[in-house]
């Protein structure tokens, strides 16, 4: 069959129209946040101080969380932080956030901060962890997220690790019960 330039780009952009549409709604599996170290981030050793590096994972987590969710998102747990490298002010940091792992109301996001002079771009790891939120309504009570499938080999890694930290931090917490008593 064939058909006319007119009708091939008439198709065409009803096609790009049709990506956008589906691209745009989409949930958001992931995020990176960029900007500059600043002085008031220092501590008094002269470098980043660790709370700072804590508050932007936080911000990128509740965003990436946000995205992939389309609602309103709470920190339920923070852990295995690694601080790799200090951060220098003025350095180009990058947080970069994704999507590991989905529960009925909860996200699992893994998190990598990176930093570089901002001249060199030559980027090192600083700091990385995962981050656990949970999607809730305006009274507080938990909400369905959509699901996440792991698609690369990549991502069943990741998935499986996610998998195995709940074990982990289940008998963590099991332990744990001793000092809350």
């Amino acid at each position: 069959m064939l058909i006319s330039h007119e009708q091939y780009i008439f198709d065409l952009n009803q096609l790009i129209e049709l990506i956008k549409d589906l691209t745009m709604n989409a949930p958001q599996r992931d995020i990176t946040l960029r900007f500059l170290a600043e002085p008031q981030d220092v501590n008094f050793g002269g470098k980043v101080h660790g709370g700072a590096v804590m508050k932007w994972i936080d911000l990128a987590a509740y965003a990436c969380a946000a995205g992939w969710s389309g609602r309103y998102c709470v920190t339920a747990y923070a852990g295995g932080i690694r601080f790799v490298a200090p951060i220098h002010v003025g350095s180009l940091v990058e947080v970069e956030a994704k999507v590991i792992y989905t529960g009925n109301s909860s996200m699992h996001i893994a998190l990598e901060v990176n930093a570089c002079d901002p001249k060199s771009l030559n980027r090192r790891l600083t700091t990385h962890c995962i981050v656990i939120m949970v999607a809730v309504d305006q009274n507080g009570q938990s909400e369905r997220v959509p699901q996440w499938q792991p698609q690369t080999e990549g991502d069943k890694k990741q998935h499986a690790s996610a998998v195995k930290l709940m074990e982990m931090r289940k008998q963590i917490g099991d332990e744990m019960q001793s000092f809350v008593e």
